[in-house]
Parts: C-alpha cells; sequence; structure tokens
C-alpha cells in the first residue's frame, strides 16, 4: 500500500491470525459463542486489550469491553464514550474476518491514538460484543440487544446444550438480571467485511453503510392432495410441490424486478419442507418460509402484495389450496446516522480513499447501538463476496485502510 497511514497493518495480521490459530482443528474458523474455543479466543482479545494499555471487563451483557480513558471537558468532566467494535464469534466453518476485523480494527486505532500521544477527551472502549452470530440458543445479537436494553427477557430461558440463556451469559461473565441499557455513548462505528462483491467489482476502498436492510419472513403453506405417483393420472393431480416449484421460481423473479429499483432488496426461500416425502406419492403438502430484505418499507410491502397474488393465482391453476401466507416477523431497517456517516466520509477522503453509498443486507451489532446513540458502519472487500464459509478473504491492506479511516472519524468525533 502506498498510502503512509496512522495505523499498523502488521500488528492486525498478528491479531487476526492469532485468533485464526483459535479454532475447531476440523472446522476451521470455528468459535461458537459459548464454547470453550469462544472463551479461548476471548481471553486471546483480553491479554491483546491489556498489552495495548485498555482497562478490561466483561459488562453484565457479557460484553467483553477494553477502555481507554479520556480526559473529559476543560474541567475533568466526562464528555462520554465513543464506541469501536463487532464481534468474536462465529458460525461453524466461519471465517477469518467476520466480526474479527472489526474488533482488532478497534484495538489497532487505540493503540495507534497511543503511538501519536492522543489522549482524547472522550472515553473509547473497544467491544467483542457477545453472540451477534446466531448462536446454540437459536438466537443472535445477544450481547448488542442487551447492551442497549432491548434483549427479550423471555430469551433468558431459552435452552440449549442443558442450560438456559441466562446461564450461558452467567458462563462469559455477564449478570442476566441485569436489564442493560446505557446513555453515555455518543457514537458508535463498526467496521465489517462487505460479504457481496459490490466494493470489489467497482474498485472502491471503503463502502459507507447507509442503513441496515429489514428482514421480513413470511410463510407459505401449499395444500394439495396425497395419491399414488404410478396410478394417478398425470392431469388429475393436485400436486403441491410442483406448485410450490412455480412459487419458488416466481418470489426470485418479482424480488429480481424489485431490486432493479433504486433500494436494495432481496428474498430467498431458505426454509422448504413437503409430505409425505416418499418416493411413491403425490406430494400433498409444502411448507416454505420466505427470508426479505429492504431499505424501504414501501417496497416490502410491494414485494408481499406481489407474492400474495402470485400464490391466489398459483392456487386458482392448479387446483389446490394456499392459505393467506402468514407473516412470521417483519423489522424494519435500521438507518444509521447521516452525520457520522459524513465524518467517515470527509475522513477517507483526507487519506485518499475511495467511498461509495451502500446497504447492508445481513444484520448487525450496529442496529442495536443505533438505538442508542448516533451509529455507523463501513464496509471494506472481501474476496468474492465469500462469508460464512472458510473461504472468506480479506485483504490486510484493506483492513488498515479501514482502520485508518475509522482513527481519523475518532479524532473528529472527539472534537465534536
Amino acid at each position: 500500500m502506498s498510502r503512509n497511514l496512522t495505523v499498523n497493518a502488521d500488528r492486525l495480521a498478528t491479531d487476526i491470525d492469532g485468533l485464526a490459530a483459535i479454532t475447531e482443528p476440523d472446522r476451521p474458523w470455528t468459535r461458537r459463542a459459548f464454547s470453550p474455543m469462544f472463551l479461548e479466543g476471548r481471553a486471546y482479545l483480553e491479554k491483546r486489550f491489556r498489552e495495548a494499555g485498555l482497562e478490561t471487563r466483561i459488562d453484565a451483557a457479557g460484553n467483553l469491553i477494553g477502555l481507554r480513558k479520556g480526559k473529559g471537558g476543560e474541567d475533568g468532566t466526562p464528555k462520554g464514550t465513543i464506541m469501536l467494535g463487532s464481534h468474536s464469534d462465529t458460525v461453524p466453518n466461519g471465517g477469518r474476518f467476520d466480526g474479527i476485523a472489526g474488533v482488532v480494527v478497534g484495538l489497532e486505532v487505540a493503540r495507534a491514538l497511543t503511538d501519536a500521544g492522543v489522549t482524547l477527551e472522550h472515553d473509547l472502549e473497544i467491544v467483542d460484543f457477545l453472540a451477534e452470530e446466531v448462536s446454540i440458543f437459536g438466537v443472535s445479537c445477544i450481547g448488542s440487544r442487551g447492551m442497549t436494553g432491548v434483549r427479550p427477557v423471555e430469551w433468558l430461558e431459552r435452552q440449549a446444550d442443558g442450560i438456559d440463556l441466562a446461564e450461558g451469559i452467567r458462563s462469559v461473565g455477564g449478570d442476566p438480571a441485569d436489564k442493560g441499557g446505557r446513555s453515555d455513548i455518543k457514537a458508535f462505528l463498526e467496521l465489517h467485511i462487505e460479504q457481496g462483491t459490490v466494493l470489489e467489482q467497482t474498485g472502491t476502498d471503503i463502502g459507507l453503510v447507509a442503513a441496515i436492510s429489514g428482514i421480513t419472513r413470511i410463510e407459505i403453506l401449499v395444500e394439495g392432495r396425497a395419491d399414488h405417483a404410478g396410478t394417478m393420472p398425470m392431469g388429475s393431480r393436485l400436486d403441491a410441490l410442483t406448485t410450490a416449484s412455480e412459487l419458488v421460481l416466481g418470489v426470485e423473479r418479482i424480488a429480481t424486478d424489485l431490486a432493479a429499483g433504486d433500494s436494495y432488496f432481496a428474498a430467498t426461500v431458505g426454509e422448504f419442507s413437503m409430505e409425505p416425502n416418499a418416493a411413491n406419492v403425490v406430494p400433498s403438502h409444502v411448507r416454505m418460509l420466505i427470508d426479505a430484505r429492504a431499505e424501504e418499507p414501501a417496497v416490502m410491502e410491494k414485494f408481499r402484495e406481489a407474492v400474495a397474488a402470485l400464490c391466489t393465482e398459483r392456487a386458482a391453476a392448479r387446483r389446490v389450496s394456499i392459505p393467506e401466507p402468514r407473516l412470521v416477523s417483519n423489522n424494519p431497517a435500521t438507518p444509521m446516522s447521516t452525520e457520522v456517516l459524513s465524518i467517515i466520509d470527509d475522513g477517507a477522503k483526507s487519506i485518499g480513499a475511495t467511498t461509495r453509498r451502500m446497504v447492508s443486507g445481513a444484520g448487525h451489532d450496529a442496529a442495536f447501538l443505533a438505538k442508542v446513540a448516533p451509529a455507523a458502519m463501513i464496509f471494506i472487500a472481501c474476496k468474492d463476496g465469500r462469508s460464512h464459509a472458510a473461504e472468506e478473504w480479506a485483504e490486510n491492506d484493506a483492513i488498515a485502510l479501514g482502520a485508518a479511516v475509522l482513527y481519523e472519524a475518532v479524532l473528529t468525533l472527539d472534537r465534536q
């Protein structure tokens, strides 16, 4: 890299390689939350935090926090906290960089400030959030929800591996009885690999995440009729599966048309099951679950209306029964702070990095921090857009550039 950056790329590589070495040997790079491997990774991070001069603690929500104390205002009055972070847990056979890059970049910003002899007025916290990925308890973003006071109380009773989530939080050093909620956070910044191909294909250095997409899940049931596969004439069948296959292709077509518009949209039939699932029986029942993601609620509503119309049309044409699609969940998009994004954009330009506005199709801890503070995310490119896979890769130069951008943003936020 030709740029003269304020951060140390070698330290970043050392941190990432150190965490990559802590994995289940036959499943790289696996450190699932609440597992012994996860705790080993946490211990490595805590050691690196302390070596950088950070005060470490586990908060009530089970998040690992490294604090670099600020000097406060002119009279020493605390001015609040600027927070950087992401997560160190992974999906099974996950990735070397998903979440990890955001944590070590935060750590490197803290080290670079020390190298430069800079004492911020604000406190600076580097956070490894607990269980951003879907955990053994079937839920995600446990730490960031807990920190911001929006973790559902009933989640604490969810069971896995003979314990409930409350015990899981205690096992990592947290206190599930604490309801969370913070008012001292003045800004939250998160770096993440893109998990897509836009930056790579356009040759852009930094993605400025304008919003984290909303996620809607819709269940569709198709009721046909079971018959003998060898004796029922082809024209007389009420085949739930052939109808469902047309619905799957229809969902793809509708989503593709909407994605060609001005705002982000994607939809996937990610769950699919049929009955009786026997080779010699015409399928009588199909259940499918659509995962749809949108930046704008109006676009999601168009999708739902189009899917409902498709179901009505295909049910009539195929002589099967399709009840009204059931809305399983509907979480709106989370906009990021335009003011913080502008600060990040200015910081990127000051070191010669190119930027573009983007929408995140994946969920992140930043969506929950945005409930209590101005929050923003940046993306860096990852090879071929691969993520949640062992082949996931991000160049260390790209990570270092992202760290330098956040360094500049932190300095500006501290002054303001």
